[in-house]
């Protein structure tokens, strides 16, 4: 049997809604830090940098939070998140044992730019943008950690993933932010076998 037709969208809003929440989490913590951004959304393909501006309003932070699917592949319980080759189409609609989902989190916060009269932006808003963009790398990073493998209570031993790099973006167009990648296991059937007669 093939996976869910919204497995792999509802895998991209579980992972949007762990990230918003550990973002949200750690502007309680750290003074100054923004939560997580109005504008937070699953986007089709590559992320375009609409976004890193003022908040929509003042309860909320500005910025944008955005989660991408990079790619699907298929894999083996042994040897995930590595890309297995074996042949299929063998035994009819034999799906392989893991489908990995490579996915990419996108965040990106407003730049310190040059000023009016064409003055490049000081230390201390550099320092500060700095600050901002190191916490927004742990959080993401530890949000994708702690909340992932609970997300899956049908699975035995939970969802299985794994982080990949984190990476500056930016500064671009008054934007500066990261990209997290994590590749995702989606079993290969998650449906109890069919009653024979």
């Amino acid at each position: 049997m093939a996976l869910r037709g919204t497995a792999l969208h509802d895998l991209t809003e579980t992972v949007l809604a762990c990230v918003c929440a550990g973002l949200a989490a750690a502007a309680d913590d750290v003074e100054g830090q923004p939560g997580c951004p109005c504008r937070a959304c699953v986007v089709p393909g590559t992320v375009a940098w609409d976004s890193c501006e003022d908040p929509c309003s003042d309860q909320q932070a500005g910025g944008q939070l955005s989660v991408s699917v990079v790619r699907i592949y298929s894999s083996t319980n042994d040897s995930f998140p590595t890309e297995s080759r074996v042949v299929q189409g063998v035994k009819g609609c034999a799906l392989p044992p893991v489908t990995a989902v490579e996915l990419a989190v996108t965040l990106l916060r407003c730049a310190p730019t040059f000023t009016e009269q064409g003055c490049p932006p000081d230390c201390t808003d550099l320092g500060t943008a700095a600050r901002v963009l190191h916490v927004d790398m742990v959080t993401v990073y530890n949000a994708l950690l702690c909340c992932l493998p609970g997300t899956a209570p049908h699975l035995r031993r939970g969802r299985r993933f794994v982080l990949g790099p984190s990476k500056t973006v930016g500064p671009e167009g008054g934007c500066v932010g990261l990209e997290q990648r994590v590749t995702v296991a989606l079993p290969g059937c998650g449906c109890p076998a069919e009653a024979t007669s």
